[in-house]
């Protein structure tokens, strides 16, 4: 029995991702369309809801609800139209590829949602094309002068809210190509100065936007890691990417001091960590326990550090019984959940391999194990 009062969900994360103890360990997890449609059959089934009538499917609860997730986001919103992007690659498109709005071409894959990519600037030689692209603009008011409306709501309601401004490295290789990105950051700095420095500054606006809005976090990061490496030497990441970062969260932290860093990479960056704590970081994720040790990092950052994730998606969600599950959180909460500092989350969101009896072990786990006395 917890002796602690019960807390708001915003104080609950508030609490933990500041490094302080909150009545209880806070939880979330994201869902592809093939396990939110087990979701919805289960819990129909549970609360005796036919999804085939359309008032009862309406009474049915969103995972956020049901499972008591913690948090909320919200975001700009989608250009109006974009440009037509089709002309910037040599290829012929299918017609059902889209595009993001940066002009990245997604074609529709073969497995559940993974896509093939296709890089608009992938054969751009000059600045001159560069300096003529169609880029987003993220500045025109309609695009997020809803946002201080938007965190009030979900601010009076009890929630967390993040506010995520997406990527630089990821943006930037989606764009160019990784092999071309790569090679501009040794043989082309120009190329890669450009488009580097366009996306930060789109990243800092938006940083700026969520914070002048009253976000709790700010949500960004770059997969920059491999299973057991950085993709790219440490001295690379620190040129190229540790001064970007540094500018967007400072611009963040300038309009609202109080609005917490989140950065996010999946698999092994243990060597970048001390230059993100250095730039401003305060909370990490998915800390990825098939590429680095949760535990360790904790006792080596848990005075700086807040973590979010843990829990492998590679190995225990997939692939573990419910009992390994089970006993997998309580290891978390009694180790890297110690003193505060946890949220715990599967380290990606959960893809269709994973049973459903796990899905509900990891909820309930967290519920029944992640008491603070």
């Amino acid at each position: 029995m917890s002796t602690r009062h019960e807390m708001t969900p915003h104080d609950r994360v508030r609490a933990a991702m500041s490094r302080r103890v909150p009545d209880r360990v806070p939880k979330t997890a994201e869902f592809t369309a093939t396990v939110y449609e087990r979701y919805r059959e289960h819990v129909a089934a549970e609360l005796g809801l036919d999804l085939k009538d359309p008032e009862q499917a309406a009474r049915l609860p969103g995972p956020a609800e049901y499972f008591g997730i913690e948090v909320r986001g919200v975001g700009f919103r989608a250009p109006r139209e974009l440009p037509d992007f089709r002309p910037f690659f040599s290829e012929e498109l299918p017609d059902n590829t889209s595009f993001s709005e940066y002009g990245t071409a997604h074609i529709p894959g073969t497995f559940y949602h993974f896509s093939r990519y296709r890089f608009p600037l992938a054969g751009a030689e000059s600045l001159n094309e560069y300096e003529g692209y169609p880029w987003p603009d993220f500045t025109p008011p309609w695009r997020h002068e809803h946002l201080e409306a938007d965190v009030k709501q979900l601010l009076d309601a009890g929630w967390y809210v993040l506010g995520s401004v997406g990527h630089i490295f990821e943006n930037a290789w989606q764009i160019r190509s990784m092999e071309k990105l790569f090679e501009d950051m040794i043989l082309r700095p120009e190329l890669a100065t450009y488009l580097l420095d366009r996306l930060t500054e789109d990243r800092a606006f938006q940083a700026r936007r969520y914070a002048e809005a009253g976000c709790d976090c700010l949500h960004c990061g770059d997969d920059v890691g491999m299973q057991d490496r950085l993709m790219m030497s440490p001295d690379l990441w620190r040129h190229w990417f540790k001064p970007r970062w540094a500018h967007v969260w400072q611009v963040a932290k300038r309009a609202n001091p109080d609005i917490q860093i989140w950065y996010h990479s999946d698999g092994y960056i243990e060597p970048i960590i001390p230059d993100l704590i250095e730039i401003g970081l305060e909370i990490l994720n998915p800390v990825q326990p098939e590429c680095m040790n949760p535990v360790k990092l904790k006792r080596q950052y848990g005075n700086w550090l807040a973590f979010w994730g843990c829990v492998g998606t590679q190995t225990v969600m997939p692939f573990g019984t419910p009992e390994t599950v089970r006993h997998t959180v309580k290891r978390l909460i009694e180790t890297v959940g110690e003193g505060g500092g946890l949220l715990l989350a599967p380290t990606h969101v959960l893809e269709p391999d994973v049973p459903w009896e796990n899905v509900l072990a990891f909820f309930e786990a967290v519920d029944e194990y992640g008491v603070y006395e």
